[in-house]
């Protein structure tokens, strides 16, 4: 099943089903005024909710609507958690190499990974404001998965089990603020400004085959102002899976239903299958021709990012923003 949330009911926005096709929706009445909710209750919830799909797809659900993409805030407008992962080696490989900083031998045995800005998400429509495009405004396009209540100290078997809901996210990063962040020790603060989420979230199931070994076989497509900028394979080169992810940040400490855990920038060996942010591309570029070409992103800029499934229909829907300056 298809969840999202509709910008109304407050700060949690109203829990909705939304169809296969993401063109009607249902308000998810008497189960879960929102999914923060469903999700604290999802044992009790989610046969519901299921229920109520299956209604949709059906044509037999009362009060269903058509579905308009920019009266959606994200499917978790807020979130008690948000840890970001860095899994797959070659952004962080290429990434490191452009900052001249060493990848340590324990990041290839030990996830890294990083605690996120959860206070508030984007809507799939909603603008990015930045202060200034001096600070070297960039995307990142990955995948999150959603928690129930995952005990501490779990391991990535019983981890797997606690993985409710899979989405998208455009993890913004201010790339000219990270290097002097970084170098106080302490980690991101101003550079990691508020992300976007995917229209809704999708249960594993909804995945078939290409939800397997706790990762997502298929493309994540990127287009900035109209022209392609990425395919990268989610499903290759991801050195730890969701259910590492998910068991490594519950290793000291229990994590709360509704955390949001990311894969961090997909990328792939191959090149030729693009980049998921400009960082990356710009770093290629370096290699290549002994400079960046690519420019951050500017005010007027647009993002798209989307994942097909086999039949080239969108799973998640298409995060699609314009950067715009402060007001």
């Amino acid at each position: 099943m298809k969840l999202g949330s509709l910008k109304e009911g407050g700060r949690d926005g109203t829990l909705v089903v939304v169809s296969r096709d993401l063109g009607r929706a249902v308000r998810a009445v008497g189960i879960a005024p929102t999914l923060q909710r469903a999700l604290e209750e999802w044992e009790t919830a989610a046969p519901k909710l299921a229920a109520l799909s299956q209604a949709l797809d059906d044509g037999e659900a009362d009060g269903e609507f058509a579905l308009d993409m920019h009266a959606l805030a994200a499917p978790l407008p807020r979130a008690y958690e948000f840890v970001d992962g860095s899994a797959y080696l070659p952004h962080v490989e290429r990434v490191r190499q452009a900052r001249g900083a060493e990848v340590p031998a324990s990041f290839y045995v030990d996830p890294l990974m990083y605690q996120a800005t959860s206070a508030g998400f984007h809507g799939p429509r909603d603008p990015v404001r930045v202060a200034s495009e001096d600070y070297g405004i960039d995307l990142e396009a990955e995948i999150v998965v959603v928690t129930g209540d995952v005990p501490m100290a779990a391991t990535p078997l019983e981890a797997a089990a606690h993985i409710k809901l899979v989405g998208l996210v455009n993890d913004v990063s201010l790339r000219n603020l990270i290097p002097a962040e970084l170098a106080k020790g302490f980690g991101f603060l101003q550079s990691k400004p508020r992300s976007a989420l995917s229209p809704v979230f999708v249960t594993p199931d909804e995945l078939g085959d290409a939800w397997r070994g706790n990762k997502l076989h298929l493309p994540l497509l990127t287009h900035v102002n109209g022209e392609w900028f990425g395919a990268p394979e989610a499903g290759v080169d991801m050195q730890f899976d969701f259910a590492q992810l998910v068991a490594h940040a519950a290793k000291t400490r229990p994590l709360s239903a509704g955390t949001i855990v990311g894969s961090g920038t997909i990328a792939n060996q191959d090149t030729a299958k693009g980049a998921s942010c400009f960082a990356e591309k710009r770093t290629v570029e370096t290699l290549e021709h002994g400079k960046p070409i690519t420019p951050f992103l500017k005010f007027g800029d647009t993002v798209r990012i989307e994942m097909l499934d086999r039949d080239g229909r969108s799973i998640f829907g298409a995060i699609e923003q314009r950067i715009e300056p402060l007001a």
